[in-house]
């Protein structure tokens, strides 16, 4: 077990991790329960200040995903070349948000290999859903 984890995560933990291996596509899970997973995969604490920092800076290509999203992720965005409307990303502010965690996966890969030509490590994924988490109505 990693010291560096509080004992409360691995609970949730556990539980999003298994939830995350269930057979049924359909089967919704909490934003907490993402993150948890992605905590347990990157090994270390999420930072939300870098998680909001990855989130505004360029990383080498034209866009940010605050680009499309907006610097405050709780209101529309609007995608940066096709115009396409985009709703909050904000959890608090979009219910639907990080609730399947195949769909999480699916947008991250693409949206992190927009911004920076690569997949998007565990760390990074569980830095910019903690600073998301931290938006609240």
């Amino acid at each position: 077990m990693n010291n560096h984890l509080s004992r409360a995560v691995w609970p949730i933990a556990l539980a999003a991790v298994l939830l995350a291996g269930a057979s049924t596509p359909a089967l919704a899970v909490a934003p907490a329960a993402q993150l948890a997973a992605y905590t347990v995969q990157a090994g270390t604490p999420p930072q939300p200040a870098r998680g909001q920092q990855l989130f505004t800076t360029k990383h080498g290509k034209d866009w940010s995903c605050s680009s499309c999203h907006t610097t405050v992720p709780t209101v529309d965005g609007k995608h940066a070349s096709t115009g396409k409307a985009i709703g909050p990303l904000a959890p608090a502010f979009n219910p639907e948000r990080f609730t399947d965690p195949a769909k999480t996966e699916k947008w991250f890969r693409r949206n992190c290999n927009d911004v920076m030509g690569r997949e998007c490590t565990p760390v990074e994924k569980a830095d910019v859903l903690s600073w998301l988490l931290t938006f609240r109505r």
